[in-house]
């Protein structure tokens, strides 16, 4: 019983923790250029609609998890309003964690799909996460991964949208191991 306490506690501090990194990170541009970095997410930048950026979520969990974030929506480089995010899921989940997440719109269509006022993404949607050396995606139609030495080497992840978007997460922070169903929803507000 007191290793459960103990672990009980531990993940909820590391999930403070995520939602406090997450709170603190609200740089977009710097989030937005990290992104391009990447040479496997800078072709969406140049062929997307439009894109919503959130610079930092913060997600924490035991058995059940929940998750937030506040971010912008662009269309031709300008910004169009703000959306928050809020997840929540259910499973063998424990810890928290911190990260970045870039959604790309394929077209119109997708955008204003996306803008309507509230939009969810399920826990079949694909995303690809993003890092220094190496990338995995997964989803209901598949996974692939590939890695990098760094950006020159051009060996990269075949990724493409689906269902109109592009999902791109980068991990900032936090510890968490996480084999639960979820969902993410949006809430867009125009400017």
């Amino acid at each position: 019983m007191k290793k459960l306490s103990l672990v009980l506690i531990f993940s909820l501090i590391l999930g403070m923790s995520a939602i406090s990194v997450a709170a603190e990170g609200k740089d977009y541009s710097a989030t937005i250029e990290m992104f391009k970095e990447s040479p496997a997410v800078a072709k969406f930048f140049e062929n997307s609609y439009g894109y919503a950026v959130f610079p930092a979520i913060g997600k924490g969990g035991w058995i059940v998890g929940a998750g937030y974030g506040e971010g912008y929506v662009f269309r031709n480089g300008e910004i169009t309003g703000w959306a928050s995010v809020a997840e929540v899921s259910i499973g063998l989940q424990i810890g928290g964690q911190a990260f970045s997440e870039i959604i790309f719109f394929q077209d119109k269509q997708a955008y204003d799909k996306f803008t309507s006022g509230s939009f969810e993404l399920s826990a079949s949607a694909q995303a690809v996460v993003v890092t220094a050396g190496a990338q995995a995606r997964t989803g209901t139609s598949g996974s692939g991964a590939g890695a990098t030495a760094g950006p020159k080497t051009g060996v990269q992840a075949e990724i493409g949208y689906v269902n109109g978007l592009a999902v791109f997460l980068r991990p900032l922070g936090g510890l968490m191991f996480d084999a639960s169903i979820g969902g993410q929803s949006f809430q867009f507000t125009p400017y």
